[in-house]
Order: C-alpha cells, then sequence, then structure tokens
C-alpha cells in the first residue's frame, strides 16, 4: 500500500471517529481502536483497552458534547509503512454553541492491522496559553 492510501485510510478513520462520536456510537468509536489500545483523556485518566473506550464513552455519549470539524490537516508521520504519529486538532461544542474553552491537541498512533487501520494510542491534550 502506497503512503497516498495510507493517508486516505486514515483520514477515513478520523472521520469516522467524528461520526461516532457524534452520533453517541460508543462501540463503533471504541472499535476504531486496538485491542489493547491506551487512550489518555485530557484530565489524565488512562483507560486501557477497547473495552474500557466503548465503557467510558457510553455515559460520555449521553452528553451533549459533539466534536465539530477541524479546518486543520492532520499531521501524519509514518514511523513505519504500518505505524503512523497522527497529530490533530480538536474543537467541540455543547448543545451546537462552539466551545473554544474545549480546543484540544490529539495525538495517537496508527497502526496498519489485518482490520485495516485502527488507533493503538490517544492522547488528548487542552489548548491553554502558557
Amino acid at each position: 500500500m502506497s503512503t497516498t492510501e495510507a493517508t486516505t485510510e486514515i483520514n477515513r478513520l478520523l472521520a469516522r471517529l467524528t461520526e461516532t462520536w457524534n452520533a453517541g456510537d460508543s462501540v463503533g468509536y471504541a472499535e476504531l481502536f486496538t485491542a489493547d489500545a491506551d487512550y489518555v483523556t485530557f484530565f489524565g485518566l488512562h483507560l486501557k483497552g477497547r473495552e474500557a473506550i466503548e465503557e467510558t464513552h457510553r455515559g460520555l455519549f449521553k452528553t451533549a458534547i459533539k466534536l465539530d470539524e477541524s479546518d486543520v490537516e492532520p499531521s501524519i508521520r509514518y514511523i513505519t509503512d504500518d505505524v503512523a504519529v497522527v497529530v490533530v486538532g480538536g474543537a467541540s461544542s455543547v448543545n451546537g454553541v462552539p466551545d473554544p474553552s474545549r480546543t484540544s491537541t490529539v495525538t495517537f498512533t496508527a497502526l496498519r492491522t489485518p482490520e485495516g487501520w485502527r488507533f493503538a494510542s490517544f492522547h488528548n491534550s487542552r489548548v491553554v496559553k502558557p
């Protein structure tokens, strides 16, 4: 698979992440991660594995928080043909109103698996002025 094809697939994975979040689909969201994924929330909670990701997001998705589309192109850097570091900007809204206090930078490790690309790690950091 070429880098261009891999980049297209990783961008689809990112789009699916937003789609499943905004649909409140905790099972679909968790399936975007490897079974043993490391997931660190913006407040430092470390979830270990797809099951913990699904369980935690099941409750979170009952809130009014939605992800907004970013107008910034993700940074995708290939470590090997099957592993990439992905950095994206994130914004969200609450009850349809953009919330700048929730702006984040999210770093993923994307891994090519037999099922396609999946996220093996996730780390969300709030963007604040130093």
